[in-house]
């Protein structure tokens, strides 16, 4: 999940991107510079500066995003160590009662045999 929304900001990215530098290059090379004016070049300007703030803000976005990713990977890491804690208490647990239960038998063993001696 979390790679496929990458991947799919990924190409939103590269598809903003590559029209900011479709608008540069429309910018550059079909404006033959006589016919290149001051109003085209602030209309084109312009175009250029709301592209820019766009992939900004997605920017942002994405950096936000992502730490809220590493965040829950962080949080399922955690939840993971602690459940080998759980399994690993249990089998401390679980061995120290087979002792117990190993000494109650032998003591029981020992009370029986004294008793039809």
């Amino acid at each position: 999940m979390l790679s496929r929304l990458l991947k799919e900001h990924q190409a939103k990215q590269n598809e903003r991107k590559e029209r900011v530098g479709f608008l540069f290059a429309s910018f550059l090379f079909e404006f033959p510079r006589s016919t290149l004016n001051g109003a085209a070049a602030y209309v084109n300007q312009r175009k250029l500066d709301h592209e820019v703030k766009t992939l900004q803000v997605q920017a942002g976005q994405f950096a936000k995003q992502t730490a809220q990713w590493i965040s829950m990977v962080e949080g399922f890491n955690q939840a993971l160590k602690e459940i080998g804690d759980v399994e690993n208490w249990a089998r401390s647990i679980e061995m120290d009662m087979r002792t117990i239960a190993t000494a109650l038998e032998y003591v029981h063993k020992g009370h029986l045999q004294a008793a039809s001696s």
